[in-house]
């Protein structure tokens, strides 16, 4: 058996700082959305991928990917948002297995309302606290 390539020291530092730093930018994020506008990050992330999308719908399956989540929780999730009436959900007539997503008028002034306030604090949990350059690194490094 082969002998694991551990993680230098540096290398270990580096892991241990992006899994806390990105673990409590999330957590905060998601306090704050829920704290101003009743909705966590996931929500947000639903509502926010279906508004870039032509008439704010997607499949199911595409928004599942989209959004990291996997099929049955992002099911759980729209769920949970079509009882509050921000989301519907309907067939797609051309394909009898397939599922489309709908964000409501609701759903769209949900969207609307709390924006601001998560830029706000994407900025000043994140965004304000790097360089361009630190920033640009960060997007290199995430899209590699």
């Amino acid at each position: 058996m082969t002998e694991p390539r551990w993680l230098s020291a540096v290398d270990q530092k580096a892991w241990r700082s992006y899994l806390t730093g990105s673990q409590l930018l999330s957590t905060q994020l998601d306090k704050e959305l829920r704290e101003k506008h009743g909705i966590g990050l996931p929500e947000y992330e639903i509502l926010v991928r279906l508004s870039e999308h032509e008439n704010r719908t997607m499949r199911m399956a595409l928004l599942a990917t989209d959004t990291t989540m996997s099929r049955s929780r992002l099911t759980h999730s729209v769920a949970r948002m079509e009882k509050r009436g921000l989301l519907e959900r309907s067939a797609i007539p051309e394909d009898g297995r397939g599922v489309n997503c709908v964000m409501t008028e609701a759903g769209w002034q949900l969207l609307q309302s709390a924006a601001p306030d998560h830029v706000s604090g994407v900025r000043s949990h994140l965004v304000d606290l790097l360089d361009p350059e630190e920033m640009e690194i960060l997007g290199r490094i995430f899209t590699k």
